[in-house]
């Protein structure tokens, strides 16, 4: 069964007669259910008459309904309003925009806007790279998005991807005190969202590409990497590609392998399977298979995009043509960002001794964690409820930070290959064990490091 979540978590408002039913009734009800209750607060009490709010988390909106149905079913009680606690969250948007600096008295305006700010407007014009250090082009990212593949959800449009743009922001800010906003644009013309962020560029430090979807996203990329003088990075690519690279360091250190020895077998061959194989090869890796819907990319493949024929050219050595099931034979590390179940627990069990299985995708993975887990020395996805989540968020703070900090007008591979070795290093080697190879996205040192490595390699 799937297990309750703070994702589905609501509030139910609960009115009884005093002495009817009591808060152990109410909290045995929903229990009985399946739910996960998290408090009760009384929120209005008389001499004959009590309402209680009662938080629980859910599995999902069915298992809400199932839980308010089971306590309206009490005697006595009625429930009044049910609210998600997640939808509350979101009311308004999660940014604001507040001002750093006070206006108190005339002559803090005066300074902050005119007549003093004139001055500032004219060194900048006379030399434009000064708006890196008198605008918020010091410390901004714009998060751009065309909506087009946002989560598992894909094609929602910009309006419905706001609520993951405001989310990135939020993390921005909490990990690495980076200000990001988000730019939604209401077009998948490539050349727009090109045209467009050349346009909005002089405002920011940085352009952080999210949920475009493949293959634009990488046109879009290339073009806007090759055009503006401000580090621009598709966070579903290099972001996942990184945090991938580092988990990956750290797992070899536990079963005492090299990343130059190992058969790897990736399942997905858009943006985020490109990049990864792409940053491998650049940390080392010499044998890997990409494999798409059709199974494995081979010299004899029909290939239709420029990223699966350099696919083609790039990967692939042995010149291996099968299926997924049929590559990972005998492969040491699978790693998968492509779609649900596509493999057993038999095919792990046919993997190399101390396989290494990162299944990544979301919310349900290319095979049952629990299953690999009983053939493979280490499991890694891309959920919070297993050991060892690769998750972005491990990476692109600190990534942007260290960007910024250095005035950086790119990034590399090599830079990327320096943040997956600072959030390996997170765990110290005496540490590592087959649960624990990736630290938590909530280790205070992780978007520190990352920013220290970033900013020393961008400034050479």
């Amino acid at each position: 069964m799937v297990a309750t979540s703070p994702g589905y978590s609501i509030t139910l408002r609960v009115g009884t007669e005093v002495g009817q039913a009591s808060t152990s009734d109410l909290v045995a009800a929903a229990a009985a259910t399946g739910a996960s209750v998290t408090a009760l607060d009384v929120v209005e009490s008389a001499p004959h008459s009590v309402i209680i709010d009662v938080s629980a988390d859910t599995r999902d909106v069915a298992h809400a309904d199932e839980v308010s149905a089971a306590l309206n079913a009490l005697d006595g009680v009625e429930v009044g309003k049910v609210s998600d606690r997640t939808f509350l969250l979101h009311l308004g948007g999660k940014l604001e925009s507040a001002p750093k600096v006070p206006l108190r008295n005339r002559d803090d305006l005066s300074r902050a806007y005119t007549p003093g700010v004139a001055r500032v407007c004219k060194a900048i014009a006379e030399n434009k790279e000064d708006a890196r250090r008198l605008t918020i082009k010091r410390n901004t990212v714009a998060v751009v998005t065309d909506g087009t593949a946002v989560l598992g959800l894909g094609d929602i449009g910009p309006e419905a991807a706001m609520p993951v743009m405001e989310g990135k922001a939020v993390l921005f800010k909490q990990f690495a005190d980076v200000d990001a906003w988000p730019v939604a644009l209401d077009t998948k013309d490539t050349e727009e969202i090109i045209s467009i962020c050349k346009a909005l560029a002089p405002a920011y430090g940085g352009i952080n590409l999210e949920d475009i979807a493949a293959p634009r996203c990488f046109e879009i990329e290339a073009r806007l990497r090759e055009e503006l003088d401000i580090p621009v990075f598709h966070d579903d690519q290099h972001g996942t590609g990184v945090v991938t690279l580092a988990a990956l360091k750290n797992a070899l250190k536990v079963v005492g392998k090299k990343l130059e020895d190992l058969r790897i077998v990736v399942s997905g061959v858009g943006a985020a399977g490109n990049a990864i194989i792409r940053l491998l090869q650049v940390a080392g890796a010499t044998n890997i298979i990409a494999c798409g819907r059709d199974g494995a990319i081979g010299p004899d493949s029909t290939v239709d995009t420029d990223h699966k024929r350099w696919l083609q050219a790039n990967t692939n050595p042995e010149g291996f043509s099968g299926t997924l099931k049929e590559a990972v034979v005998g492969a040491d590390a699978f790693i998968g960002v492509s779609a649900p179940n596509v493999l057993n627990g038999d095919d792990i069990a046919a993997m190399n001794t101390d396989a290494l299985v990162f299944a990544m995708a979301n919310p349900d993975p290319e095979v049952d964690p629990a299953e690999a887990a009983k053939h493979a020395a280490v499991v890694a996805t891309g959920r919070s409820d297993f050991p060892n989540q690769i998750n972005n968020v491990l990476a692109f703070p600190g990534i942007f930070r260290g960007l910024l900090d250095a005035e950086a007008r790119d990034v590399d591979e090599n830079i990327m290959v320096a943040a997956a070795d600072a959030i390996a290093s997170c765990i110290p080697e005496d540490e590592l064990h087959p649960g624990y190879v990736i630290p938590s996205v909530f280790d205070p040192e992780v978007a520190k490091k990352v920013a220290e490595a970033v900013a020393h390699v961008s400034s050479r």
